[in-house]
């Protein structure tokens, strides 16, 4: 199966080296380009990728205006914020907007075929460890709106306790392994409980979770750095 790309960047030359570079792969390829962050929500109800890079800053429309309505569509793809900064002030609000995860401009050709590769498959890019760090960080520049509900009608209360408990283990950054542990359950049961989670807060990944988590109140973000 064929991975679908769109490549979103105002700068020709990452357009044209992200294309170049993903045209290696026989399981990548590149749909279509856009050079603002309008052409890229064009591109996508055109080519119908699975897979978006999408610039940060962009003329025209942003990039983090063009996720947001990207994400809102049916059958939306997998939307991966290109930065040049590891924490970039915008990825927060990027992740908020529908982002499964971001990557540095200055990525490896391998980091790049991976990254598109695991979001594609419909996971969150980040790692634990840089969830727990890139989320809270940016939670702790916010305040966090008075009853925000989490994700679906319901907010949190969708969730049953051993849920919720799950979730805020992810926000935490324990990977299933860490969590199946702490809780004293089999990994898989830990996956199902994840998937439960997504599903009944209408999260498209487990970075979208983490957001809610935070923005919830069920996690706050550590006072230290």
């Amino acid at each position: 199966m064929t991975v679908r790309v769109v490549v979103a960047d105002d700068q020709e030359v990452v357009r044209a080296g992200f294309g170049a570079l993903l045209g290696t792969q026989p399981d990548l390829a590149v749909v279509g380009t856009a050079a603002d962050g309008a052409a890229a929500v064009r591109a996508c109800a055109e080519h119908r990728p699975d897979v978006v890079l999408m610039d940060v800053r962009m003329p025209v429309m942003d990039g983090i205006e063009a996720t947001r309505r990207i994400a809102a569509g049916p059958d939306a793809p997998r939307i991966l914020m290109l930065t040049t900064f590891d924490l970039d002030e915008h990825v927060y609000d990027a992740l908020v907007a529908g982002a499964s995860g971001f990557l540095l401009k200055d990525v490896t050709a391998e980091r790049l075929f991976d990254a598109v590769r695991v979001v594609a498959a419909g996971e969150a890019l980040l790692a634990p460890a840089v969830t727990r760090r890139l989320i809270g960080e940016f939670a702790r520049l916010r305040p966090r709106p008075p009853s925000r509900p989490a994700g679906g009608p319901d907010g949190l209360d969708a969730l049953t306790p051993r849920e919720t408990d799950v979730l805020r283990l992810v926000a935490e950054g324990l990977a299933n392994a860490e969590i199946a542990a702490r809780l004293v359950v089999g990994e898989e049961t830990v996956k199902t409980h994840v998937s439960r989670i997504l599903r009944k807060l209408g999260l498209r990944d487990r970075v979208q979770a983490v957001v809610a988590a935070y923005e919830s109140g069920l996690v706050r973000p550590r006072s230290g750095r």
